[in-house]
């Protein structure tokens, strides 16, 4: 399968991450962007949750803030939406998505997959792609009881470690989440097994991407 860096090491590479919720963007590109890290990119990261309060919120930071350790630099910004009513909040998010764009410019967007089963996901999926049009945008997965999980086209191989350190940073710092059925190491790892499985992963563990669209430049 070929491979296409995103940034090699001591390159620079401008991230947004869009989560609806305070684990999203953990579980869906955590891997992701602690293999960056490890592989001596710079990464500029603006990580965005846009439904924490409260507890939630302090988890939001605190894990954001040790995903990020070793980042050129990282801003976090936690939205206050109502977490299961996105649609009813379109407009709100939409200028909230549009203040953003004005003040950041990312090479790549982490966003969630267009056919989420949960509303929330799908809404910010509608609305990063309907406010960043010119932008690579990489659509993360989120496993759950509602079963729909899809086919992406896209892999990002991850190490053991790399994994190993996922679930633990999951695990220590989402604590409300953990008395989930759904919410434990076997359902990420075997997740990220599969996506290892498709894309023949060294390591046999990768997260999966879906892109809709990418220009390919022959500089």
């Amino acid at each position: 399968m070929k491979q296409l860096p995103l940034a090699k090491r001591g390159e620079r590479l401008s991230i947004l991450c869009l989560g609806a919720h305070s684990d999203d963007i953990e579980i869906g590109a955590g891997g992701t962007i602690l293999s960056l890290i490890a592989d001596g990119v710079l990464v500029d990261v603006h990580w965005c949750v846009l439904s924490a309060s409260g507890v939630r919120a302090r988890e939001a930071n605190d894990s954001a803030v040790s995903f990020l350790q070793g980042a050129a630099s990282y801003m976090i910004d936690l939205g206050q939406f109502e977490d299961s009513y996105f649609p009813d909040q379109s407009r709100e998010i939409k200028q909230w998505l549009m203040a953003l764009r004005d003040r950041v410019s990312p090479d790549v967007i982490f966003t969630h997959v267009r056919d989420d089963a949960h509303q929330d996901h799908r809404e910010v999926n509608r609305l990063t792609t309907n406010v960043f049009r010119d932008h690579l945008v990489l659509e993360y997965e989120i496993p759950k009881w509602d079963g729909d999980v899809g086919q992406p086209n896209t892999y990002v191989p991850l190490t053991s470690n790399i994994m190993d350190r996922k679930v633990e940073l999951l695990m220590k710092h989402f604590g409300t989440q953990r008395s989930k059925d759904w919410f434990d190491e076997l359902t990420f790892k075997g997740l990220a097994r599969l996506r290892g499985m498709e894309c023949r992963a060294a390591d046999r563990f990768a997260e999966g991407f879906t892109v809709r669209k990418l220009a390919i430049t022959f500089k």
